[in-house]
């Protein structure tokens, strides 16, 4: 139990992590089900599929972690916060088009049971292997802690003669 609450702890590595993945994972699921309906329901090309589902996740990506995993409130900084997180969206957006139009070009004849596995699950291991580098990027660039500056030490009477040389 205190485990756990260390992780959790307001202001961690770990609590940022640990919401952030749960943010995404949320924003995949929705993302996942959308191209599922595009593609199995509504015969979409995987391609543009991908590009409508993705879209749909960014926004609610965006205000989660912004208020929740790194807790923001008020104004949005616009081109510290918003423009580099859209960035980076995109650039997944990219990226994951492409794959998921690749398992969409392979996959073309098979039954749409097996689409609605696959197609998702390439799109999920996409974002998993950029997610690291979102994080980072969110937590160090994006959304910086804000860390107080550590007081300088007062000399002490012993080491005044080193300050002094």
């Amino acid at each position: 139990m205190n485990t756990a609450r260390a992780l959790l702890r307001h202001g961690t590595t770990s609590r940022r992590v640990l919401c952030c993945l749960a943010v995404s994972c949320g924003t995949t699921v929705l993302s996942a089900a959308i191209l599922v309906v595009l593609v199995a329901v509504l015969a979409f090309d995987a391609g543009v599929a991908n590009v409508v589902a993705v879209c749909c996740g960014i926004v609610p990506s965006y205000l989660a972690n912004r208020r929740w995993t790194w807790p923001r409130r008020g104004r949005r900084d616009w081109a510290r916060e918003a423009a580099p997180f859209w960035a980076m969206s995109i650039a997944g957006l990219v990226v994951s088009t492409v794959t998921v139009a690749a398992a969409g070009a392979i996959t073309a004849a098979w039954p749409p049971g097996v689409r609605s596995v696959v197609l998702p699950s390439v799109q999920a291991g996409t974002f998993a292997a950029l997610w690291i580098v979102q994080f980072l990027v969110l937590d160090r660039v994006v959304f910086p802690a804000t860390r107080p500056s550590i007081p300088t030490p007062a000399p002490t009477p012993d080491h005044e003669h080193e300050l002094a040389a």
